[in-house]
């Protein structure tokens, strides 16, 4: 598929089928994933790859959505704050390697045909809990993975001319 075409038709699924995903096809996206630029490629994340059969109701507790759990598995990409890369300003980079990572995952699954949906919107404490996060681990983005049973909604989005500037403000 073209990078143009890919882009233009990745979309949040908000249905999944029960189907399982292709290990072939996981290991694809999360190679994705170790691929992806981060600040002085520091690399400050760790991705669970989290099975949801049989956990639904534990799972329920991070995100209440019912399409979050349809999935046969949800991705969580942690930061690790301490490996982060800071600026002399002391601006942490942190989210935006983890949000790079999580685009590169998106990216890639869509290209292996598999829908996904960034959600970062979710109690994070029972995240900790659940997935029994160290101190020091952050838990950022998660997005299902699986199959989408959906059916993409147009895509409603500004036009370049508000969007982009040249030369200053």
């Amino acid at each position: 598929m073209e990078f143009a075409e890919l882009i233009a038709g990745r979309y949040s699924a908000r249905a999944y089928r029960s189907d399982p995903v292709e290990n072939d096809k996981l290991q694809r996206i999360l190679e994705a994933a170790r691929l992806a630029p981060t600040a002085a490629n520091r690399q400050p994340f760790q991705i669970l790859v989290i099975h949801t059969d049989g956990r639904q109701e534990e799972l329920r507790r991070i995100y209440r959505r019912e399409w979050f759990l349809q999935a046969p598995m949800i991705l969580c990409v942690c930061g690790l704050s301490a490996q982060a890369w800071v600026r002399p300003d002391s601006r942490s980079y942190l989210d935006v390697d983890v949000a790079i990572v999580m685009d590169h995952m998106i990216l890639a699954a869509a290209d292996a045909g598999l829908g996904t949906c960034w959600i970062a919107n979710f109690d994070a404490e029972a995240a900790r809990e659940i997935l029994r996060l160290p101190e020091g681990v952050e838990p950022l983005l998660f997005t299902p993975l699986g199959y989408a049973a959906d059916i993409p909604r147009a895509k409603e989005r500004k036009p370049l001319s508000a969007l982009v500037r040249y030369d200053h403000w």
